[in-house]
């Protein structure tokens, strides 16, 4: 069993709830729009951090993560990256992809709204942790944890505090 914590869209910001609420987990999962290496230090000095990077991050975070990520924890296959749409609405690289790797888990960022919704038509878990930085539409701050244990993300749980500076 791994526990994985899953955040995006920080857009340079760190919440000081992130680490309280990924305190047990096991991995930091970010699905895009980092936003600074500063970021990206804090959350990997505090826990492995797998990243993609996104459309608002610059040259030095797209030279340290890639556009998307393909791994394998507990038997199962996770597709991570920033603009990939949802179940039904993928964009058409996010489709290509899941199609050539066929995950059980895929995971994208981008549009601030967190989703946790099954695909049965490709036979999928997709998530989108929403938004856990200050920068965009949405109106709370949002982060995902769950367990990657036989082959199945389990156990999902979600942080949602109101986006106000602290």
């Amino acid at each position: 069993m791994i526990r994985i914590g899953l955040l995006s869209d920080t857009h340079g910001y760190l919440h000081p709830s992130v680490f309280e609420f990924f305190s047990e987990v096991d991995e930091v999962w970010h699905a895009g729009d980092i936003g600074t290496e500063a970021v990206a230090d804090a959350l990997s000095a505090f826990r492995p951090l797998l990243a993609v990077h996104g459309n608002i991050d610059g040259a030095p975070l797209r030279m340290m993560y890639p556009e998307h990520q393909l791994v394998e924890r507990e038997g199962l296959r996770c597709l991570l990256m920033h603009i990939g749409g949802y179940p039904g609405r993928y964009s058409s690289q996010g489709r290509d992809l899941i199609r050539r790797h066929r995950p059980g888990l895929f995971i994208s960022g981008h549009s601030h709204i967190l989703k946790a919704m099954p695909d049965p038509v490709q036979g999928l878990l997709h998530l989108n942790p929403g938004a856990a930085g200050y920068q965009g539409m949405h109106h709370k701050i949002t982060l995902m944890r769950f367990r990657i244990a036989g082959g199945r993300a389990e156990a999902l749980e979600v942080f949602e505090t109101e986006r106000k500076r602290i």
